[in-house]
């Protein structure tokens, strides 16, 4: 049987973008894969726009959510994805269809860290790294991914 929405449920969920993450901090606060659009993104269909419009807008709202986390003390700053990096400690991983992927982390020196990157250009190499912490149990996100697939509905926004 279909289930009965509401016009508000379904206005919101219109609103809502294509999107998914999962966070091994279960009190991390909200990404933008997980926020409805805001109306001056929302209100252009997704077939009106450039692929670089779109990549743009979603870009700017990475951006806007990273800095809510910062401190007086810190602005943002971009790394070149091709270049010198270093390791990112994967605290989160998302995407933003249809071609947008996120790490979510800290660098090696524990330094807020987020990688945005479009699909075509997708390389991960994935490096064994100490943990953040001898007191608290290593964080593994690979299980939390698998548990989003058996129950997609608790990593949606």
């Amino acid at each position: 049987m279909d289930e009965i929405e509401t016009t508000a449920e379904t206005v919101e969920a219109a609103a809502l973008p294509d999107a998914k993450v999962a966070h091994c901090d279960p009190d991390m606060h909200k990404t933008p894969e997980e926020m409805p659009l805001p109306p001056e993104i929302g209100n252009t269909p997704l077939e009106d726009k450039s692929e670089a419009q779109w990549a743009y807008e979603r870009l700017v709202l990475y951006i806007q959510n990273f800095e809510k986390t910062l401190d007086g003390d810190h602005e943002i700053g971009m790394g070149f994805a091709g270049g010198e990096m270093g390791v990112m400690r994967i605290q989160g991983i998302g995407f933003f269809a249809p071609d947008i992927l996120t790490f979510y982390g800290t660098d090696m020196t524990g330094a807020k860290t987020q990688l945005v990157q479009h699909v075509g250009q997708l390389n991960v190499m994935l490096r064994a790294a100490p943990k953040e912490s001898q007191t608290k149990e290593a964080n593994r996100i690979g299980f939390r991914l698998a548990a989003a697939f058996e129950n997609p509905a608790s990593s949606k926004g």
